[in-house]
């Protein structure tokens, strides 16, 4: 370039910042609000001209838009991109920054109704530190993610309540503060946002409880305390028949509350004592519609219709519209947002507004399939089949187990309780006992395992006794699955899909009760940990054959009970020997457990929920590096919520009106659904870390060169799915055998490619592994 084309350009940039500049103080003075920026020369993308292209230029747009809409502020190509103001014509309003057409930075939103947020915006979302108001003068101030209050702050309620502590998913779970206005407090523990775990309820009049809470009144161990001194010790329950403790006068007033009744903290005390449930917002910033559109040359062609965070509405309006764009010439007539032709620029397919390539429909679909009709998994065991009798015996046991009255104490158990010796044995002849009804196979004997200890876990794990026993013990037969698992176990399914029942080896019945205790200490602190849910360990001896035998077997929760169809299975260790499916491409299906060489995905969850299985899977392979087990595997399930008539997955972004309305029979997380559970928190209940999961995951493709090459290079293609993750086979302990194949395979194979590696060496490369195909959403 000569030396007087280089002056010019560079006079040309000059005069450009200069105008960027001045927009910029005009702007700030017409919003009436400021934004800091560190330094003026600062690349940040609120108001940065190089993040609109070399050509691109911001500038400063009063417009009144097609639809009726406003905006003023600054402007770049056809989106605003810096400091603006848009005004829709239902009264909503944004004040802010922005970033190619979304709310990006720091703004305040208000509503017709008066309800104001003033503070952080991400992507569409109130994300990040801020403040709302609400129309009734309520006030929140404090941490937010995706439009929910999530982690520290506090909230002041308009009747005189207030609240200070953590939050999740907009309700209190944590530790927090809740002060009544008649002076009443309790400082503790929540959880979904009631009262629950430990903490301390301090009344006006100076009475005070310190104990367990369950659902916003005493449950368990507690004390109630008077202000001269006496005091109650017990058991708290609502039901008078579980309440029982003992009275401690005080000195200076022996006979004060001798008339009291523990009753009346529950039915007097506690009475008025409710939390402020708070008012519902009626539309999220997320939900409004952002009217841009395309022009080139100062034309401008008709408007669509987008949200605040980027994404295209697909409202009335067909989705993935494409617009037209000329080159100044008037020979190619204008696109009509309903038309379905390709945008061309000199024969090259134009970028729809979320600048996403919308591939032509004559090119190739994708290869992957998924089956469109649900199959049932395993083979009814009818009679005469070889293990008929077997399944009545466990059905006739667990009957006999959960029907059996016992103590309905508390959670916290003795150490007696998870003695391995805490066995029991139950004769059952064909004729029937005084204590088990007459059957029709033959005779056998059974055994209970520490039975405290798991009727105690289901009720940690929330299973109704009766529902437990109508899913096992009920008219319909179990299923057998196809063939047994590689340690030669066989696995059963009951046939609402809830439980499954696993036969075990003597050795990995030792390790359970090893570390059961740990095991329930682990589960009970940790609600959402992702390892096997156990409901029961119990062992048939059949007596009445000329050989006798031992079956042993788990109860244990079914990860994939679930009315959305699981498409894809995967098997996860972090290792690479062996790690691959024997079946031929062909001959995969929905059925299929596929391994770590086999994965084609990186997994990627939502901010809160990706720190959320982060510091479980952390708790969790501690938890086991402690007990010495390894081999364990996070299981993982997939739901693709696109899929075309034929069965092929339809990438985010790709939906066709045609392939949008129809449905395999499964129910689906659209983006209005996600808006709904948004707005009423409440819904979020069936989505918990590793069950009913909405995420996405993209696609990725391994090197041909690199045969072991375990997490493979991301293609930027995404799919929206429901995700159902956790950690199995948890009672594989570093014994003798495991150190013998570890020596032996490690003098043919790269040690560090084999699943039998120490405990400590298998906790560190199963967590690097799990953090490299799990990811945090980014868009």
């Amino acid at each position: 370039m000569s030396k007087e084309g280089s002056s010019s350009v560079y006079k040309a940039w000059e005069a450009t910042v200069r105008k960027t500049q001045a927009a910029r103080k005009r702007a700030n003075s017409i919003f009436g609000i400021s934004v800091d920026h560190a330094d003026e020369d600062d690349h940040d993308h609120s108001s940065d001209e190089s993040d609109c292209g070399p050509e691109e230029m911001i500038y400063n747009a009063d417009r009144i838009l097609a639809n009726g809409d406003y905006y003023t502020g600054f402007w770049c190509e056809n989106f605003p991109h810096g400091q603006g103001k848009y005004l829709w014509t239902d009264g909503c309003m944004y004040v802010g920054e922005w970033f190619k057409g979304k709310t990006m930075g720091k703004g305040r939103f208000s509503w017709p109704s008066g309800a104001t947020y003033e503070g952080e915006f991400k992507s569409g979302y109130m994300d990040g530190n801020g403040t709302y108001t609400g129309t009734n003068g309520d006030t929140y101030k404090g941490q937010w993610v995706m439009n929910l209050k999530h982690g520290h702050g506090t909230k002041h309620y308009s009747n005189g309540d207030w609240y200070e502590g953590e939050w999740r998913r907009g309700l209190q779970e944590g530790h927090g503060r809740y002060q009544w206005k008649d002076g009443d407090n309790y400082t503790g523990e929540w959880k979904n946002g009631v009262i629950c775990g430990k903490g301390s309820f301090i009344w006006s009049n100076g009475n005070r409880y310190d104990g367990n809470w369950e659902d916003s009144v005493p449950k368990g161990n507690g004390t109630f305390r008077w202000p001269d001194g006496s005091l109650y010790v017990g058991n708290w329950s609502k039901d008078p028949s579980e309440q029982n403790g003992t009275y401690y006068p005080s000195q200076s007033s022996p006979d004060a509350n001798l008339e009291w009744n523990p009753q009346d903290v529950y039915n007097v005390d506690l009475k008025d004592c409710k939390i402020c449930p708070g008012e519902k917002v009626s539309i999220l910033p997320s939900q409004k519609k952002l009217a841009v559109w395309r022009s080139a040359k100062g034309e401008s062609v008709k408007p669509r219709r987008m949200s605040v965070d980027g994404r295209v509405s697909v409202g009335l309006d067909r989705p993935f519209d494409r617009l037209q764009m000329w080159d100044g010439g008037d020979h190619d007539p204008p696109c009509n947002a309903g038309d379905h032709r390709p945008s061309t620029v000199g024969g090259e397919l134009v970028e729809d507004l979320m600048g996403l390539h919308v591939e032509d429909g004559n090119q190739r679909g994708l290869a992957m399939k998924v089956s469109k009709t649900a199959r049932r998994q395993g083979e009814t065991i009818s009679k005469g089949h070889k293990n008929y009798d077997l399944m009545l015996n466990l059905q006739l046991g667990i009957r006999h187990s959960v029907g059996r009255p016992g103590p309905s104490g508390s959670l916290d158990l003795k150490p007696s309780a998870f003695d391995p010796r805490e066995k029991y044995w139950t004769r059952f002849p064909p004729e029937g006992s005084k204590y088990t009804p007459p059957h029709q196979s033959c005779e056998f004997k059974w055994k209970d395992y520490c039975p405290l200890v798991f009727r105690t876990l289901r009720k940690l794990f929330k299973v109704d006794a009766a529902d437990y026993m109508l899913s096992i013990c009920g008219n319909d037969a179990l299923r057998e699955l196809s063939s047994p698992g590689k340690s030669g176990s066989f696995f059963y399914l009951t046939n609402d899909d809830r439980y499954m029942i696993k036969t075990m080896k003597k050795a990995e019945v030792k390790v359970l009760m090893r570390m059961l205790s740990a095991y329930y200490n682990h589960v009970r602190a940790y609600e959402n940990t992702l390892v096997t849910k156990f409901y029961g360990l119990h062992c048939v001896k059949l007596t009445g054959q000329p050989i006798q035998k031992k079956v042993r077997f788990i109860i244990m929760g079914n990860l994939f009970c679930s009315e959305y169809t699981i498409h894809r299975r995967f098997d996860l260790k972090g290792s690479s020997l062996g790690r691959t499916t024997d079946k031929p491409l062909t001959e995969i299906d929905e059925m299929t457990i596929l391994k770590d060489l086999d994965l084609n995905f990186i997994f990627r969850l939502q901010k809160s929920w990706f720190q959320d299985f982060c510091r479980q899977i952390d708790r969790d392979c501690e938890f086991l590096e402690q007990e010495r087990i390894m081999d364990y595997s996070l299981l993982v399930g997939l739901h693709f919520r696109n899929t075309s008539a034929a069965g092929d997955l339809i990438p985010s972004g790709a939906l066709t009106p045609t392939d949008e309305n129809k449905s395999d029979g499964t129910p689906r997380l659209s983006r209005a659904d996600m808006d709904q559970l948004l707005l009423d928190p409440s819904r979020w209940a069936s989505i918990k870390l590793g069950l009913n999961m909405p995420a996405r995951v993209e696609k990725t493709e391994r090197k041909s060169d690199c045969e072991f090459q375990l997490v493979g290079d991301p293609t930027g293609e995404f799919y929206e799915v429901i995700m159902f993750f956790g950690i199995i086979d948890i009672l594989q302990d570093y014994d003798i055998s495991k150190k013998l194949e570890h020596a032996y395979k490690s003098i043919q194979y790269d040690p560090t490619s084999i699943s039998a590696v120490d405990p400590r060496q298998y906790s560190r490369r199963f967590r690097d592994f799990i953090y490299k195909v799990f990811a945090e959403e980014t868009t």
